[in-house]
C-alpha cells in the first residue's frame, strides 16, 4: 500500500517498471542498492502482466525475484494480471505514485545506475522543487565527444532514469494529435527535432497513427511546448543495458553506452537556462557520422535503436 498524500520525505520514492527480464531487473536492483541512500528510499515496483503463455514463465521468474529484494526503506509491489504495455504502465503508475508523494524517481528494468544516482536526483529534486521553470531531472547523457558542463538544462524532457514532481507530471498531455498540432502551428517542429538532427516529430506522428505507443515522445512534447527545462548531468548516471536484443524493438548496439560516473555531480554555480553549448553537443552527436550521401552507419544504427527504444515498446 502506498503512503498517504500527506507523507513527505527528504528522499523521493523510486518507481520501477519491470516485465520479463529477470537478469536485467536484478542488475538494476543491485546497482540501485549500491547507492548510499537506498536504505532510506521507498521502492515501488510495477510488474506488468504477461502478453501470453510464451511470456508467463519469464514474468513469473521476475515476480519470484521481486519477493526476495531487501535493503530499501520499504518495498511495494503492484502486479498486474493483464498486460498493460509500458506506456500505460508508466502513465498510470507514475500518476498513482504522485497521488501519494510530491515527487518521484522513475526507472525501468534495464537501467543500471551510478552509486551517485540517488544523491543527484534527490539533491536536484529538493533544490528545484519550487522552480516552475524546471519540469524534470534526468540521469542519462549521451556519450558526446565534447566536454559538457557539470550539469546543464535543456528544453523539454527525457526518459532514461528521470524524476519529476507532482506539479511537473500534471503538465503531461497524453494527446499526441493535440501536441503535434501545437508544435506545427507554432513553427516549432524543426527545433523539436534538435534543428533537424533527430526525428522526434516523426516519432510523434507515428504515435498518432498507432505505429507506436510512446509515452516518452508525448512527455517530451508536453514539456517542450510549455518551454520547460530538464536538468542533465555532465556525466551519465545511467547505463541502459536493454540494448542487447532482449527488448522487443531494440537490437544490440554499443553506440550510446556512456561510462557511468563514479563521482557525485556538482550542482553548484548552476544557472537555470537552456544550455546552447549542450544543445550543440547533442546535435553534433546526432550528426557525427553524417556525410554528403546521408547518415553514416554509426549514426544510422544509433538513430534506429534510440528511435525504437524511445517508443518504449521494450515489452
Amino acid at each position: 500500500m502506498i503512503r498517504s498524500a500527506n507523507y513527505h520525505n527528504l528522499f523521493a520514492p523510486v518507481c520501477l517498471f519491470v516485465y520479463s527480464r529477470v537478469g536485467h531487473t536484478q542488475k538494476t536492483i543491485e546497482a540501485l542498492l549500491a547507492n548510499e541512500e537506498a536504505n532510506e528510499t521507498d521502492l515501488i515496483i510495477f510488474s506488468d502482466g504477461a502478453k501470453g503463455l510464451d511470456d508467463a514463465s519469464d514474468v513469473g521468474h521476475v515476480r519470484d525475484y521481486l519477493g526476495t529484494i531487501q535493503g530499501f526503506q520499504s518495498i511495494t509491489i503492484h502486479s498486474s494480471n493483464a498486460n498493460l504495455g509500458l506506456a500505460r504502465s508508466i502513465i498510470d503508475g507514475v500518476g498513482k505514485v504522485l497521488a501519494s508523494f510530491d515527487k518521484v524517481i522513475v526507472l525501468e528494468d534495464d537501467m543500471v545506475t551510478s552509486p551517485y544516482f540517488l544523491k543527484y536526483m534527490n539533491e536536484a529534486l529538493c533544490r528545484f522543487s519550487d522552480d516552475e521553470r524546471i519540469i524534470s531531472i534526468h540521469g542519462y547523457v549521451y556519450p558526446v565527444r565534447d566536454k559538457l558542463p557539470n550539469a546543464f538544462f535543456l528544453r523539454g524532457s527525457d526518459c532514461w532514469g528521470w524524476a519529476t514532481w507532482r506539479r511537473g507530471w500534471d503538465l503531461f498531455n497524453p494527446d499526441g494529435r493535440e501536441l503535434f498540432a501545437s508544435l506545427k502551428s507554432k513553427g516549432l517542429l524543426r527545433k523539436f527535432d534538435f534543428d533537424g538532427a533527430y526525428p522526434y516529430s516523426k516519432m510523434l506522428k507515428d504515435q498518432i497513427k498507432g505505429k507506436n505507443d510512446s509515452w516518452a515522445i508525448r512527455w517530451y512534447a508536453s514539456a517542450f511546448l510549455l518551454n520547460k527545462l530538464t536538468l542533465y548531468p555532465g556525466k551519465s548516471l545511467i547505463n541502459n543495458i536493454g540494448n542487447d536484443s532482449s527488448g522487443t524493438h531494440c537490437g544490440a548496439t554499443e553506440v550510446y553506452h556512456p561510462d557511468l560516473t563514479m563521482c557525485p555531480i556538482d550542482l553548484s554555480k548552476l544557472e537555470v537556462k537552456h544550455s546552447a553549448r549542450a544543445f550543440k553537443s547533442f546535435n553534433n552527436f546526432f550528426r557525427s557520422s553524417r556525410s554528403n550521401s546521408g547518415f553514416g552507419p554509426l549514426v544510422q544504427s544509433f538513430i534506429r535503436w534510440a528511435y525504437f527504444c524511445m517508443q518504449r515498446g521494450l515489452h
